[in-house]
Formats: structure tokens, sequence, C-alpha cells
């Protein structure tokens, strides 16, 4: 194969995909922190005497706040200075179109805060990032140009291969200003490429045609009935059966027939797995388990797609992982306007 085409097929790409790839360079590495920031707003409100909390109590105070409220989910305290948070769906707040956080006091019940879920700079960067805010037109033009990203950064790879070495035992006749774009593709080539790689997976939905079908369905709101059990007896139950599950984010059952979700993970699976996502634990509607779900019974498709996700967003660790991605995540930004500068110039050189 040519390197004339090669080089040609790289410049197309990175200049397709440029605009993408500067985007979401700059988002993605603000979301690093996206968890961080939410604990940030919703903690610290109030004074916690300490880690005990009621369920039962929590959700019936809810409810006497939101009689008429679909009560989705509850993301559980994680220390001292956490709160219970609800995610609900209230006519009262925008028809119940859109979800509405509830951040409640894990002792007394109170009602801190409540907040949209459409509102603030994460919520808005967040969807920017996962749709642009254009629904699936948005989501399409994810996976188009996440699919270009990766074609970039394979013939970036292919053209200067015989320079890697050289970049990494920093031999001076490699760094020069000129090469700027490709030293910082040689230092940031693995970290992209997972970036890019993980990315077009979630994304590889968008090349099915089921993702082309129209979608007919309409989310109707109903108001939540009261448990119809103790969750508190229950939880304490499921631990002593599995004592190394922590439970995370509980899903409410809406009816008698369905089952309420404890969503969470073992303190025995592997690190990179969601600490609040990889194992599930549900319950009828009598508080007994009717099975489970942990990461080592699903199927290895499923398995694959948690673990993709983690390491797409790196949260698989704790703060040094974070301003990892954090600090690579902008090199994706300094490749794009790099590569763009270099067009620039080969134009007026021609020219």
């Amino acid at each position: 194969m040519k390197r004339s085409f090669i080089f040609n097929l790289h410049m197309t790409a990175g200049l397709v995909s440029g605009a993408f790839i500067l985007l979401m360079s700059l988002s993605g590495a603000v979301l690093v922190f996206h968890e961080d920031v939410d604990q940030l707003q919703t903690s610290v409100i109030g004074n916690f005497s300490d880690t005990s909390y009621s369920i039962d109590k929590s959700y019936a105070a809810l409810q006497q706040h939101y009689p008429k409220a679909q009560i989705s989910n509850c993301v559980l305290p994680y220390g001292l200075t956490s709160n219970i948070t609800f995610t609900i769906y209230d006519s009262a707040y925008k028809n119940g179109k859109v979800a509405l956080k509830i951040f409640q006091h894990p002792q007394t019940t109170a009602l801190l805060k409540t907040s949209g879920s459409d509102t603030g700079f994460i919520s808005w960067l967040s969807k920017f990032h996962n749709s642009f805010h254009l629904g699936k037109t948005g989501e399409w033009l994810l996976g188009f140009f996440a699919l270009f990203f990766l074609v970039s950064l394979i013939t970036g790879l292919i053209l200067y291969r015989k320079n890697i070495l050289a970049v990494l035992l920093f031999r001076k006749t490699v760094f020069r200003k000129n090469n700027l774009h490709q030293i910082i593709g040689v230092y940031a080539l693995l970290f992209n490429l997972m970036i890019a790689i993980t990315g077009f997976w979630m994304q590889r939905y968008v090349f099915k045609t089921a993702f082309y079908a129209a979608d007919n369905y309409t989310p109707v709101l109903k108001t939540s009935p009261a448990l119809t059990f103790k969750f508190d007896s229950a939880f304490a139950l499921v631990k002593k059966q599995y004592p190394d599950f922590t439970v995370r984010v509980i899903y409410f059952a809406q009816s008698k027939k369905a089952k309420t979700a404890a969503y969470g993970s073992r303190s025995s699976n592997a690190y990179i797995h969601s600490k609040k996502m990889a194992d599930v634990i549900f319950l009828d509607s009598a508080g007994g388990i009717a099975k489970t779900r942990f990461i080592n019974e699903i199927s290895a498709d499923d398995r694959t797609d948690i673990i993709n996700s983690q390491l797409h967003m790196g949260r698989f660790g704790g703060a040094g992982i974070k301003i990892i991605y954090f600090v690579f995540g902008l090199t994706g930004a300094l490749l794009s306007i790099t590569g763009f500068i270099l067009w620039l110039r080969r134009r007026k050189e021609k020219k």
C-alpha cells in the first residue's frame, strides 16, 4: 500500500473528525470528574451524625412530599457527607417528562435540595458528549466520527511507526516544532486508541437496522405504590446471605408483579468492574430474593460492555486514574489543533 494513499487517508480522516475530536476530548476530560462534581453538589448539606439510615422512612417521607410521583430509584449515601438521592418523575415538574433529583438527609429524611436532571452545566455537558443534544441524529454522528477517529489513529501509526522509538527515547532529531503533532500522537497513542475503540464499541448500535426503526414508545407516568415489604429487613437478609455485597442503587418496583432491583458490587469482583452496576439482586413483592445477576453469571458480551464502559469513562480507579484520564484526554484536542495547523501549512506551501 503506497505511503501517499495512507497519508491522504490519514489527512482526510483527521479533517473529517477534527472538530469532533476537539469537542469530545475537551468535554470528556471534564466528565471524568462527573461523579465528583455531583457529590460536591449534593454533600455537606446538613449535619450527619452517623452512617445509619432507613430506606423505609426515606421512601415514606418522599411519598408524603410527592404523593403522585413515580419514584424511579435512589442512590444510597457513601459516608457521613453524602445524601440519599432519589430520582422521581412528577407531573408538577415539566409534566413528568424530565426526571427530578431529590436530595434527602439520610437520618432526618428532610428534603435538602431538588434539581432537574436537565439543569446544571455537567448535565448539559453530559448530554452534549452523548448526542450533541441532537437525539438519535447526534448518536449516529458520534458513531460515524468515532470510526473516522479510529482510522486517523491507525493510519497515523502506520505512517510514523519508524519514528516511535526515536520519540520515546527523546532523540533531538525528532523533537522539533514541526513534529509536535507526531510527538503528541506517539505519547498518547495507546490512550487515544483505547478511547477511540471503546467509544466506537459503545456506539456500534447506530450501525444496526434496529436503530433506524421508528420509536413509538410513549412513557406513561404512574404513581408509585406504597412499599409492599420492609426494605431495611429485606436488605439485612441480603447482607446475611451475601455479606460481601454492597448496595449502591435501588430501582423500585412499580407494581406487585414487578421486582425491585438492588444494584451494587461484591468485594470479590475485579477492580475494573463497576462499583454501582456490576451485580444485581432482584427482590420480589415480599422482599425475598427472587434471583441474582452477578458479574460472573452474565454473558461474556455483557461483561465486555461493562468493562468497555469503565475503560472509556475512567471510573475504575481513584483520583490518580481520573487525573491521568484528564491529562491524556486533552491530547485528543491537541492532536486536532496541531493536525489542522499542519494541513493549513501544507496548503500554503502548495500555493
